[in-house]
């Protein structure tokens, strides 16, 4: 029986900054090689004139767009579809690096009509190390795959924003990404690949979504991203994102695998410091349980903050850019 052949990518990179410029184009040479061609890449850029001319002046291989949607990652990433015509659209972060079976790896498991979603594991570059307060169980706060994910291939509620593809059809019949979620610019803010993940699999009985680590992405982490204060405000940006998608899909649905989170992860990172520093006397035991606990704290006051807001803005009139767009 002869081999299936997999479905044609289109790999979609949001960039908004050109102190990522040595990155990106790293990036770009990463999925040049991969061991699945994609049918084509699209790079969209964030309202930063600048960057496009940059990039539009030295790639012939690469669809270069300007974003035609309200600022932000979400925005991007819509415009990206509209111009997406291949079966699975992937989607990777400017500051990543793909393995060269990235796209074969992820696209293998659309053979299963049910599947909707795949993504894959995102492993941290630390520019200057990782700190001795940032455990493993928090590498979600810069973006990338935590201690406590699967390490086989299995269902999942979410993919991760930096490497996830979907089928083209159902993102689009989701109308894209929600508008008032995910990054702008600097702003950790976040959720929306959670938020089309629900959203998509409550629109189909039986449908999956799931979890490839063996499709593997790289993702920078610069210094500043290893401070504390990066860690308080990406998440408290986190509590308040998890309330809003919350609002949208039920608390239910949005909050379950973190309530499991909770109780198994960090709980057991949180007493692992703290037997490190009265067993052993080791500083760095008694911070990381102090960072988990700190991150607790603070993305619950962030849950509660953003749930304060969606009740007050559900009294507002609406501005028209708040509304989802609907991808044509």
């Amino acid at each position: 029986m002869p081999d299936v052949p997999l479905p044609t990518v289109t790999v979609v990179i949001c960039a908004y900054t050109t102190e990522r410029w040595d990155w990106l184009l790293k990036l770009l040479e990463s999925i040049r090689v991969q061991t699945h061609p994609p049918k084509k890449v699209i790079v969209v850029i964030d309202h930063n004139e600048a960057l496009y001319g940059r990039l539009a002046g030295i790639v012939d291989d690469v669809t270069v767009l300007r974003n035609t949607h309200p600022r932000g990652l979400s925005g991007a990433r819509n415009t990206a579809l509209e111009a997406v015509d291949s079966d699975i659209v992937a989607f990777i972060d400017d500051d990543a690096e793909a393995a060269p079976d990235w796209l074969e790896r992820l696209t293998a498991l659309y053979d299963d009509p049910d599947v909707l979603a795949v993504g894959g594991r995102v492993d941290p570059i630390w520019e200057v190390g990782r700190p001795g307060f940032f455990g493993q169980e928090l590498d979600w706060i810069v973006g990338c795959s935590h201690r406590g994910m699967p390490r086989v291939a299995c269902e999942v509620r979410n993919v991760i924003g930096a490497n996830m593809s979907f089928r083209l059809g159902v993102i689009r019949q989701m109308g894209g990404f929600n508008l008032s979620l995910g990054r702008q610019g600097s702003v950790p803010s976040g959720c929306e690949e959670t938020e089309i993940c629900i959203r998509s699999t409550m629109g189909a009985p039986g449908s999956r979504i799931v979890y490839e680590p063996a499709a593997v992405v790289r993702h920078h982490v610069p210094a500043n991203r290893g401070t504390f204060r990066y860690l308080l405000a990406r998440s408290w940006a986190e509590g308040v994102s998890k309330a809003r998608v919350s609002h949208v899909v039920g608390y239910k649905r949005a909050l379950g695998p973190e309530r499991r989170y909770v109780r198994s992860v960090l709980l057991r990172a949180f007493l692992a410091g703290l037997y490190d520093w009265g067993r052993h006397w080791k500083s760095a035991g008694l911070r990381r349980a102090g960072a988990v606990l700190t991150v607790l704290v603070t993305t619950t006051a962030g849950y509660f903050r953003g749930r304060r807001l969606v009740h007050v803005s559900r009294r507002r009139p609406r501005h028209p850019a708040q509304h989802w767009r609907a991808v044509q």
